[in-house]
Parts: structure tokens; sequence; C-alpha cells
């Protein structure tokens, strides 16, 4: 092994101490070393996942205090280190191999060749393993936020699903590109996704260290609610951190780019995103079978299925041009596959009948409270996948 291997071997070695592991497959070392360099990977080797002042870094390290501000500061804008600045200190930690590869390294609106040419192995490397370990955890990283128009009844919904709230409790607000269609658009095995691509949302502490780092800019609360809606036109998923307090990030997600819904999809897990406490509810009596739902779905948990009987049925439906007659011309209506309806709304936004609507599902399931919750939760189910795994139950 040469010098320059060795150091990235304890590189990786060092990252592989966080939750998220880096399983040996052959996408792994040409997707670290394009990304960091070897002096990068060496002075990284050993730095905290936890937030530290420079003095102490530099005492760590021993490395003159302005020497090292520089290079954080430039690994800050790579987003392989999380900067945080307050009026009276600024810390660094370093980020972990997810925050990084599925998230940070494609943020951003411009992208250097060598970011360019590791998205390819960072979509090999998600496929051949590396993602599979989410599977080990009932947790995901993101919890679907419904399309508030979609639900019937508004009285009871929870303050972390009703998006007015999930905004009036931020401050700062941040849009980045999608890092998902990001990758996927930058690799040529993939077709290029139509949706659009300027659309992940962050907020407060994350939104500025992303805007402070050349990875998004701010933006204001309208320009967040303008976004919001388009993807709901566009047919993009909300997604918000799986989290109650502190959420600080809504992705808007497609199916053939969202890592997941790649992971449902491609890898065969057993979810995509968490789902909402709704479900959508269809009246049959005035669906045109159109199949416009079906489309939309990220889930495939829509079918048309015949019904003789609603053949050339008429429906009259209100829009905003006022009331409009709409016909069965398909002799089909649509139908759900309730267990795998994860309560977006996206179907219900367009549904040109109004024959879809969100109701509230029997069984309410509460969120993490707060990121460290999640974080412990996500630990146990990882330690104990792992456990099962080497002991061959699963």
């Amino acid at each position: 092994m040469s010098e320059k291997e060795e150091v990235y071997r304890s590189f990786i070695d060092w990252l592989k101490r966080t939750w998220w592991d880096l399983p040996e497959r052959e996408e792994l070392m040409p997707m670290i070393s394009a990304h960091y360099s070897p002096e990068e990977a060496q002075i990284l080797t050993g730095m905290p996942f936890s937030s530290k002042s420079l003095e102490e870094l530099a005492e760590m390290k021993q490395i003159e205090p302005a020497k090292l501000k520089e290079l954080l500061d430039a690994l800050a804008k790579k987003g392989t280190v999380f900067r945080a600045v307050t009026s009276d200190s600024t810390r660094y930690r370093l980020n972990d191999s997810f925050f990084v590869f599925l998230r940070a390294a494609f943020w951003s609106e411009k992208l250097g060749p060598a970011t360019r040419a590791m998205a390819p192995f960072v979509n090999k490397y998600f496929l051949n393993g590396w993602f599979d370990q989410f599977n080990l955890t009932h947790l995901r990283g993101l919890r679907t936020l419904p399309i508030l128009e979609t639900i019937e009844d508004k009285r009871e919904i929870l303050p972390y699903e009703e998006v007015v709230k999930v905004l009036d409790a931020r401050e700062y607000f941040s849009v980045s590109m999608c890092p998902c269609r990001q990758r996927h658009n930058l690799d040529p095995t993939f077709p290029k996704c139509p949706h659009p691509t300027e659309v992940c949302l962050h907020f407060d502490r994350l939104g500025r260290y992303i805007v402070e780092n050349g990875m998004g800019r701010e933006i204001t609360r309208k320009e967040t609610e303008d976004i919001l809606r388009h993807c709901a036109e566009v047919g993009l998923v909300h997604g918000l951190t799986n989290v109650q307090e502190g959420p600080d990030t809504i992705c808007n997600c497609c199916r053939c780019c969202c890592m997941w819904f790649e992971s449902f999809h491609k890898l065969k897990h057993s979810k995509s995103m968490d789902s909402s406490n709704y479900i959508v509810h269809t009246n049959e009596d005035t669906c045109i079978g159109c199949g416009l739902c079906v489309k939309r779905c990220p889930m495939n948990a829509r079918k048309l299925v015949d019904a003789p009987e609603a053949k050339n049925r008429t429906t009259i439906a209100v829009t905003e041009k006022g009331e409009v007659e709409l016909k069965n011309k398909t002799g089909k209506i649509s139908e759900l596959q309730p267990e795998l309806c994860i309560g977006c709304g996206v179907c219900a936004y367009k549904c040109p009948s109004k024959s879809l609507v969100l109701e509230r599902r029997a069984v309410i399931y509460h969120p993490p409270l707060n990121q460290r919750e999640e974080g412990q939760i996500r630990a146990a189910d990882l330690a104990a996948g792992r456990d099962r795994a080497k002991e061959g139950k699963g």
C-alpha cells in the first residue's frame, strides 16, 4: 500500500466511527479521493465530529491557529467541515460521509470538475450496498409533509405536519440545488430529470452555513412558499426533517432521483420516506378515471380498475373558473393500495374532479422530539441491525 493509500485508508477508518458506515466496495476509494486531497484527508483524520473551537483544534492538530482557520474555512466551503459562527465564537466539526456525499457535495449550483467526476461513483456506491444500512432502522431521514390544500379536515393538524406552522417557527430561509437530482443529472448512465432542481429548502443554522459557504442562497419566507407551491404543482413530494422540533430541511422529492424513493423502488427497502399521519381517500362516485393520480403518485400506490357502471358518468367539479362538467370516458376508477400510501397529497392536489382528499389515519405516529433523539433512536436501530446481520438473522 502506498503512502497516499495509507492516508486515505486511515481517513476512511476515522469516518467509519460515525453512525454512517462505509462498506468496502470498489467505488469507495475513488469517491473519497475525488473529494478529499491527501493533505485534507490527513488533517481531517482524528478531527472531532462534535463542535470544537479553533484553539482546541489547533492544539489537537499542532497547527498554528491562523493557518488552521484558513484550511478549515476552505473545507467548510466544500461541505466537509461544519462551521458555526455565533456572536462570540466560531466552532468547527467534521461532517460525516452521509452529510458530505449525499447532501453537501451537490448543494451548490456551480460544481467543479472533481465533484462532477465523483457523481457516478456516489451513484454506484449508493446502489451497491452503501444505502442498504438505512433499511436496518425504522426511522428515515425525512417524513412526508402533506400538501395542506389536500387535507379534508384541517382542525386537528399537528404543528409538525402543517407547513405554515413549520415555517412560522423558522427565522432564516435558504434554497439549494437538490443533491439527489444533481448527482443523477451529472451521471450519463441516468436519464436527465425533468423536474426543477433549485428546490432544497434549509432553515436557521443549517441555512446560514449553506449560504455563508456558497452552497445556496438566502430567500424570503414568501419565496419559500412560492417554491413549495410550484413543487406541489409539478408533483414533487415535500419531505421534512423527521423531528417535531427544529426541523432544518424541507426537500422536494421526485421518485426518479430522491434517495428515499430510489431505495424503495430500486433497492427494495421496506419503505421510502416516513409517512405522514394522513392517507388518501377516493370518492369513487365522482372519479372520472383520467389516471392523472396514477402518474403523479411517487409510490405506485394507485392504479385504474374497471368500473363499467362509471362509463359516461358525469361529475360536476368546482374550479377557480367556476363549475365544469367532467365525464368518465374510460369506464375505470382509481384504486388505492393503502399500504403504499405515504400521505403526501400529490395525487389529490391536481385531481380534476376533486375526488381525492387526505384523511387522518386511525393510528397517529409522532416522530422523535428533536434531532438528538432521532440520532439516538437511529444509532440504536443500526447497531441492533448490524448485530443481527453478523449473526445471520437478517
